[in-house]
């Protein structure tokens, strides 16, 4: 029943674990593409459109070249800055460290590219000026002499060019990246669906027929498919149910031949002990007047013959249990009167502190009742200290007796064997009054009543006080059913 509960209950969390981890792998996989991709893309796109844009100044800078008079007029700068500009953007010419003439100087220019442009080196710089990316290309003029030599004319031209179209498409780019990451995440699910579907019904079969094999189905086998892993577990579970059939089957027989032994050697006791009987009762009536020790050995007989007829007639009670043929010949019963002739015909009731409310009537069966509650109050005279108490509390669907002593109580290594078969707690004493099949007998005659499903109930248990204390469960209206064999 636990490998059923570990398929079946956790097969939904292996689907959501192999859910997570395709989905995990497939949106991480895709990231690590699409990023890698899109900002390869980035880069690529902006370089380009930064060497187009520097060449584009640099071209434009050799129509204007060298500048042969200086210092400039106003309209010698105005001049070189519209010769300078173009569709993509703008130019601003700046003399030293002057503002610029003819146009608007560009913010920000920053201390590091006025820096490089001062050096003589053509610089260019990303930046974003009111929400839009522009790229600002700076460089030098130079002025060239008579003589050949060229020197710094102390002119600084700053192109402004815009980076929108280049923006819209790595906005497109990375537009593309999510589409690609959630179609991957998609994907990745469905075959997850698959895999999970492929790798679970191998499962759930094994559940099942883990299931049906703990209910008792000992012929239940999967069906192998393929030679993979769970191929495998499927053949190991054949292997293991038949083993486990074959070992069962040979229990059950040994089982059903020790029973039928122990019925078959029961009966047939029974005519020889009959006959025994008889005549210990008449060794009874003359031990009293036999000599000696002729008249102790003659009640001893007589004990013994009469413990033997006891034994054999558990045995065969125990028999009909085993083989599910016990049956409850039920009748309308009030319960305090047969409790009281119980106690009445075994010479207890000075003995017996009884509170049995009269009025109370079950439908039981009287020799079944006769059976628990005399075991009960017997076991509790022999091992227990008197007084012993019995009382009886009705409920709408189930009466409660319970018979209590004053002894030292049970032992809690006791108390979850006390209804087995033969169990003695002094394992030492080999002789007993009993043969350790009363509680047993007891118990398995309080579950045969049952009632809407529910059988009675025998519980053994230590009161706060001292004393053990058995509690009896019955129902007021027991189910005329045969037993099924719930052997302890």
């Amino acid at each position: 029943m636990t490998l059923w509960r570990w398929a079946g209950g956790h097969a939904s969390g292996l689907r959501v674990r192999l859910l997570l981890a395709f989905a995990l792998l497939g949106v991480t996989t895709t990231a690590v593409v699409a990023s890698g991709s899109y900002f390869q893309a980035r880069t690529v796109i902006l370089q380009q459109a930064q060497d187009a844009a520097v060449a584009s100044l640099t071209d434009q800078l050799t129509k204007v070249y060298p500048i042969r008079q200086l210092p400039p007029t106003q309209n010698e700068l105005d001049d070189l800055a519209h010769r300078l500009s173009d569709r993509e953007g703008y130019a601003v010419v700046i003399y030293h460290d002057m503002r610029a003439q003819g146009a608007q100087v560009p913010e920000p220019l920053t201390p590091e590219l006025r820096q490089a442009v001062e050096s003589g080196l053509i610089a260019w710089q990303r930046v974003s000026r009111d929400g839009e990316p522009v790229l600002l290309i700076g460089t030098q003029l130079k002025l060239d002499r008579p003589d050949g030599a060229v020197l710094p004319s102390g002119l600084e031209v700053y192109a402004v060019r815009s980076l929108a179209s280049e923006q819209q498409s790595i906005d497109r780019l990375a537009t593309l990246a999510w589409l690609t990451g959630g179609l991957s995440l998609v994907l990745a699910v469905l075959l997850a669906l698959l895999a999970a579907r492929g790798v679970l019904r191998p499962v759930r079969e094994l559940g099942r027929a883990a299931r049906r094999l703990g209910e008792g189905d000992l012929t239940t086998r999967l069906v192998v498919r393929g030679a993979d892993e769970l191929a495998d577990v499927a053949r190991t579970f054949n292997d293991t149910a038949g083993t486990v059939e074959r070992q069962v089957g040979e229990l059950r027989r040994m089982e059903a031949d020790a029973r039928r032994f122990v019925a078959d050697v029961s009966h047939e006791l029974r005519t020889p002990l009959a006959a025994m009987t008889a005549v210990t009762d008449v060794l009874d009536e003359e031990a009293d007047r036999l000599p000696g020790d002729a008249g102790k050995a003659a009640r001893l007989v007589s004990q013994e013959t009469q413990s033997l007829t006891q034994l054999v007639n558990d045995l065969i009670e125990v028999s009909r249990f085993d083989s599910g043929t016990a049956r409850l010949a039920l009748d309308d019963v009030d319960v305090a009167a047969a409790v009281t002739a119980t106690l009445r015909i075994r010479g207890w009731t000075d003995r017996v502190r009884a509170e049995l409310p009269p009025g109370v009537v079950a439908r039981l069966d009287p020799r079944r009742l006769d059976v628990i509650v005399a075991n009960l109050v017997g076991n509790a005279f022999r091992h227990g200290t008197e007084p012993v108490s019995v009382r009886l509390h009705a409920e709408p669907d189930w009466i409660t007796i319970e018979v209590r002593d004053q002894g030292p109580g049970l032992d809690p290594e006791v108390l979850p064997h006390v209804f087995d078969r033969f169990y003695k707690a002094d394992t030492a004493r080999t002789r007993s009054e009993g043969s350790g099949l009363g509680l047993a007998i007891a118990w398995e005659n309080a579950r045969l009543h049952r009632h809407a499903g529910q059988a009675g109930s025998l519980v053994a248990s230590n009161a706060p006080t001292g004393g053990a204390v058995f509690t009896l469960r019955l129902p007021r209206v027991a189910a005329d059913t045969a037993n099924t064999g719930g052997v302890r």
